[in-house]
């Protein structure tokens, strides 16, 4: 704070924005990291340090080893980059605990009461997500959450994109009972589209989350009253995020925020439809959100996931769109994925062209073999 004055008032006024936008608890704390991985470790961080704490023991001194063993429950279906947060911070892979999830992806309560059942004194971490990364599907949080809590676990939010429904009045209903979470993380850099390296983690246990973070040493400057940012992030040393995050947040408002997030919803919608009518083609998944998911058939009835690899890259080398392919439920498939602002009406047509003249492109090998 002694610093960069300046920058630390405009972070503490975009973090207070960000929570009116999210509809989180307006005492919850926040950090500006790098992305959605660093907030995942900096949320998981004050989990780990909450849990064990009630256990008596003081991880930040002591390690963990020897440590109460900390239980990860989770669906299967959860991004990469909460795995890596795990390893990090000594968590380990291996306590991952997968549950039973429905078609869409979702953790089921019984599933979640039926884990502690098994094992009722274990220091448990619940991840729960907004926007899951092939289908955006929500998690139950009014369901899940109080049995999480009933039995002192403390729960974790990955909502990456689904955390900016709750910005608009068309697609809040699907974060209901969110706010109710111990830590939630997403990222500015999808649909506030502010520049790579801003993340944003939030804590609803600002002690916690304070106290995995901040370092006292006697050549730092100290401020009793003001907020260092370096206090509840990872770094020391880190570029002002919060100017590009008030820049937007000031800029759109309220209403440019959710006008962003509907007209992206709306044209991944348009995408998909309109990719799901060409012949050959097959949509696994309409968007809940501003994700979706389709499945080009093999022309000669022998390799459609080879196939749909093939209609992919070829649908890079027009230039006009670029998708990512996935494997859900044993099927390759192409990731449909909106979240830029400027994304237009044309736009949406001009990639389903691109889209059908690929098809034709890769289904030509095969039909010359």
């Amino acid at each position: 704070y002694a610093t960069a004055p300046a920058a630390a008032v405009v972070e503490e006024t975009a973090g207070a924005w960000l929570k009116q936008l999210f509809q989180l608890p307006e005492s919850a704390s926040f950090a500006f990291v790098t992305g959605c991985q660093m907030a995942h470790a900096t949320c998981l961080a004050a989990a780990r340090h909450h849990l064990l704490k009630k256990r008596g023991w003081n991880v930040e001194e002591r390690g963990l080893s020897g440590s109460p063993l900390i239980r990860i429950l989770s669906s299967d279906q959860r991004h990469g980059s909460v795995d890596r947060a795990i390893r990090l911070l000594g968590l380990g892979t291996a306590n991952i605990e997968c549950l039973a999830t429905d078609s869409q992806g979702r953790i089921q309560p019984e599933a979640v009461s039926q884990a502690f059942q098994e094992k009722t004194s274990s220091p448990t971490i619940l991840l729960l997500q907004a926007g899951e990364i092939n289908l955006g599907s929500f998690d139950d949080f009014p369901g899940l959450i109080p049995i999480a809590h009933q039995h002192g676990a403390w729960v974790h939010v990955d909502g990456a994109f689904g955390l900016w429904a709750a910005a608009s009045p068309k697609y809040r209903h699907l974060t209901e009972g969110m706010a109710a979470a111990d830590s939630w993380a997403t990222d500015g850099h999808k649909w506030l589209n502010v520049p790579y390296d801003s993340g944003f983690a939030f804590v609803a246990h600002p002690q916690s989350h304070r106290a995995s973070m901040s370092y006292d040493a006697p050549y730092l400057v100290l401020d009793s009253v003001a907020r260092d940012q370096m206090d509840w992030n990872p770094e020391f040393s880190r570029r002002a995020r919060g100017f590009a995050t008030y820049a937007a947040v000031r800029e759109l408002g309220r209403s440019g925020v959710a006008d962003i997030v509907e007209r992206c919803c709306t044209h991944a919608q348009a995408i998909v439809a309109g990719i799901g009518r060409l012949p050959g083609a097959e949509v696994l998944w309409q968007p809940v959100i501003n994700q979706g998911l389709v499945r080009f058939l093999d022309p000669q009835g022998t390799d459609h996931d080879r196939h749909t690899d093939r209609v992919i890259a070829a649908i890079a080398k027009t230039g006009e769109a670029f998708f990512g392919g996935t494997t859900w439920h044993g099927r390759r498939a192409m990731r449909v994925s909106v979240c830029n602002w400027r994304t237009s009406e044309d736009d949406v047509r001009r990639t389903v062209q691109a889209v059908a003249q690929a098809m034709v492109t890769a289904a030509e090998p095969a039909l010359k073999t």
